[in-house]
């Protein structure tokens, strides 16, 4: 499997003058290459020859489920002007400790509520993953999976943030966001049990999954203070980051009430 990244399509596309390629089937593209087509609106095109479903339009792929969940990769190595100061504009050519990246244009101190939030989502992204891990420790293979998928939505959230976008719909387990926040709300009409309180008796992996929801609950309203919706937020992108991180929080209720009732590969006994 081919993953191209976003400096390979810039190639490619040359400001819009150039032509990109007909993609082999299966070819994935890093996070910003996929920024990168969502922003300049590009519909790429697979070989037909080798599967003649797979097309991609403005970066969403229609066989392949979210385009956001795959795998994590480390940045690109961003091109182009030097950043500016966020504060002051002025270029700053040498990165001082007390900054950090911003976006692809500028530099901001790293105490900015921006980067808070940035850094909170980052902690959660790991504590998802830490979380995926135990849960293949207990031999929870489907479990592990839904979390993965969980841990690649905080990796569109951020990405989302970084390019001040709107985040992608989430899908977890089949289910759309609105379908998870409905589980998530009336358990006993979905599912035919109340709403779930972890006590001492629980197992640990539920533990781990309501230390998830919390967190995700925390960095909900540090994406409120980041993004106000009076001033600050006139784009909406802080809209869709906070709605983001409430539809996230839900899904992993909805794991939680799922593992519980034994669907998730571990059955209460009594």
């Amino acid at each position: 499997m081919t993953v191209f990244t976003e400096s390979e399509l810039r190639e490619f596309w040359k400001n819009g003058q150039g032509k990109l390629p007909i993609f082999p089937a299966g070819t994935r593209f890093s996070a910003s290459a996929m920024d990168f087509i969502r922003a300049q609106e590009i519909k790429i095109l697979y070989d037909t020859n080798d599967n003649p479903s797979t097309n991609l339009i403005a970066g969403q792929p229609t066989n392949m489920g979210q385009g956001w969940d795959k795998p994590g990769a480390f940045p690109v190595v961003l091109t182009g002007p030097v950043p500016v100061c966020y504060e002051c504009g002025q270029s700053l050519f040498t990165k001082p400790d007390h900054m950090t990246q911003i976006d692809a244009g500028h530099f901001g101190p790293k105490n900015s509520p921006r980067l808070i939030f940035r850094g909170r989502v980052d902690s959660l992204h790991s504590l998802v993953m830490l979380t995926a891990s135990i849960a293949r420790r207990f031999e929870l293979p489907e479990l592990a999976l839904n979390l993965d998928t969980l841990a690649a939505y905080c990796r569109e959230i951020i990405s989302a943030e970084y390019n001040l976008r709107p985040v992608s719909n989430l899908i977890m387990m089949g289910k759309n966001e609105e379908q998870l926040h409905d589980i998530s709300h009336w358990p006993d009409k979905y599912l035919g049990v109340p709403h779930l309180v972890p006590g001492n008796y629980n197992h640990e992996i539920l533990h781990w999954l309501n230390m998830l929801r919390s967190h995700s609950r925390e960095v909900e309203i540090i994406a409120l203070q980041a993004f106000s919706p009076t001033d600050s937020d006139r784009s909406g992108v802080g809209t869709s980051l906070v709605h983001a991180l409430n539809r996230l929080s839900s899904a992993i209720y909805v794991l939680e009430l799922y593992f519980q009732i034994g669907k998730l590969g571990w059955k209460v006994t009594e």
